[in-house]
């Protein structure tokens, strides 16, 4: 064989080499459900957290990392539906938002690893077998367990010292949302507060409830966390407004859009932190194996136009508090 048959021979079986053999990485694959619209500015940001914090690991989009993301927003069925087209796509591993999204997977996949974010109580919710030990092909990162709820109802009450009545606005067509119902429920009493659920299925339901609420003196407002609460967002923001109603929210962006107030897990941060978590189960890390975080960063927010609008006085406690004051 001559020299130059011999190199074309040799240039033809090194094409034909796994990447791997050849000294270069293989392209990793990764679904990402997210509980938001597309473009949606929260979206945007979580988004960016954690494709910026992939290639801080040294994951390149276009190189070693293919990024693959769905959306859904509002009903059971649209989690479905964007969990399939992932699934289907045959990613690595999967990175999956909120309760609605995780359990979606869930009831597809059993051996895909999955890394959750912005999931209450994922034990309560059946999600993982203990925080310690998720067990399984899932871990994530969780926003809170259900007994979080009944801060917000502490901040109201702070906020309106003569609070009798509260109405709590949750999503009905999640478990989550009727089990922190029940959390604020079991401390209302101690603090004089009647309860009341209000379902977020259609802008028509909430309008009717809140308004029906209002006619009691001395009312507040809940939203729980949901993807439903963000779906009618403003409006809620604008039913409070419109009958002079005290509501606090569980995410800083309520605040930023018009809130009186919010406080919860920074969402954002968990994006980035669950980078690191696909990082190592890329690597060879069993999810079941590692163990769920809790947020480690809480952020309260004071919106004093929305205050001033209410015709409240906030106090200067809260006030010295607050990570952000909005004036």
């Amino acid at each position: 064989m001559q020299r130059r048959d011999f190199i074309a021979l040799l240039a033809g079986s090194l094409a034909e080499l796994p990447l791997a053999a050849k000294g270069q990485q293989p392209i990793r694959r990764v679904g990402v459900l997210i509980n938001r619209a597309a473009g949606d500015p929260e979206e945007v940001a979580r988004v960016d957290a954690f494709s910026q914090a992939m290639a801080g690991l040294g994951w390149v989009v276009g190189g070693n990392l293919q990024i693959e993301y769905r959306y859904a927003v509002g009903t059971a069925e649209a989690f479905r539906k964007a969990a399939v087209e992932l699934i289907d796509l045959k990613p690595d591993i999967l990175l999956a938002s909120g309760a609605l999204g995780v359990a979606a997977v869930q009831k597809i996949t059993r051996s895909i690893p999955v890394v959750f974010a912005s999931v209450a109580d994922p034990v309560g919710a059946g999600i993982v077998e203990s925080l310690a030990k998720p067990g399984g092909n899932i871990t994530g990162f969780m926003v809170s367990e259900y007994s979080f709820n009944t801060k917000l109802l502490e901040l109201l009450k702070q906020i309106l010292p003569n609070l009798t009545r509260a109405a709590i606005l949750r999503n009905s067509e999640n478990p989550t949302g009727t089990v922190q119902f029940g959390a604020i429920q079991a401390v209302a009493p101690s603090l004089g507060v009647e309860v009341v659920p209000v379902n977020m299925r259609d802008a028509g339901e909430i309008e009717r409830t809140v308004a029906a609420v209002a006619q009691s003196p001395n009312c507040g407002l809940i939203v729980t966390g949901s993807a439903s609460a963000t779906i009618h967002l403003d409006l809620i923001i604008s039913l409070a407004a419109q009958y002079k109603l005290p509501a606090v929210y569980p995410y800083r962006y309520s605040a930023v859009r018009g809130g009186l107030i919010s406080y919860g897990p920074d969402l954002t941060d968990q994006y980035g932190r669950a980078a690191a978590y696909v990082d190592r189960i890329l690597k060879g890390e069993k999810p079941g194996d590692l163990p769920v975080q809790a947020p480690t960063k809480y952020l309260l927010v004071v919106n004093l136009r929305t205050a001033k609008a209410l015709g409240l006085r906030m106090p200067s406690s809260l006030l010295a508090r607050a990570d952000e004051v909005i004036e």
